[in-house]
């Protein structure tokens, strides 16, 4: 019952927000009482706090099994980390917009779990950016705190956009990516 829950809510919070989704509109989706929600959650926010746990979690946990296969350059790990955000849009994607767009409406105690994950998310993809730059895989002339925000603002706000059912696949879209990233767009 708690997935349900999980499932029903992010769903609500995509389409409705936060703010204006009621623990009602839950309960009232999965035909239950709110007896059953509170045997789960304790609040409304800490079934956010839960969904935003699991997204980070996620997201960090797939990005670390890349950054650590010592088998891969830096260009192909920075692919890899590009198609899992992009791919994750398919399986995760209501989860992302959640996670995006209803932050602020966690507290100051959730913010201090979540936040310092999203910051080991950057300073991972940061520290892979900078291995690629030293190995001369990469430029070296560039801010890779930059680089890295440079990276993770066009994945993340693929979210907004990308649709995994639509004319360009996930991959496509992470090769194109890629491209501007180590190459830009001007012609030679």
């Amino acid at each position: 019952m708690k997935e349900k829950i999980l499932a029903k809510s992010i769903g609500l919070f995509e389409k409705k927000g936060f703010s204006e989704t009621s623990i009602q509109d839950i309960v009232d989706v999965l035909g239950v009482t709110k007896g059953t929600f509170y045997y789960y959650f304790k609040s409304k926010e800490e079934l956010l706090m839960d969904i935003h746990l699991r997204y980070i979690s996620d997201i960090v946990e797939h990005q670390k099994k890349i950054i650590e296969d010592t088998g891969k350059d830096s260009r192909t790990k920075l692919f890899d980390i590009v198609y899992m955000l992009l791919k994750s849009i398919e399986t995760q994607g209501a989860s992302a917009r959640v996670f995006f767009r209803e932050m602020r409406h966690l507290s100051d105690k959730h913010l201090e779990e979540i936040i310092p994950k999203r910051d080991q998310f950057f300073d991972q993809l940061k520290a892979m950016i900078e291995e690629g730059m030293s190995k001369g895989e990469f430029r070296s002339d560039l801010r890779s705190d930059i680089v890295t925000f440079a990276v993770l603002g066009a994945c993340n706000w693929s979210y907004q956009w990308f649709n995994p059912n639509g004319p360009v696949p996930d991959y496509e879209i992470a090769e194109i990516y890629l491209e501007i990233f180590l190459n830009g767009i001007h012609t030679k």
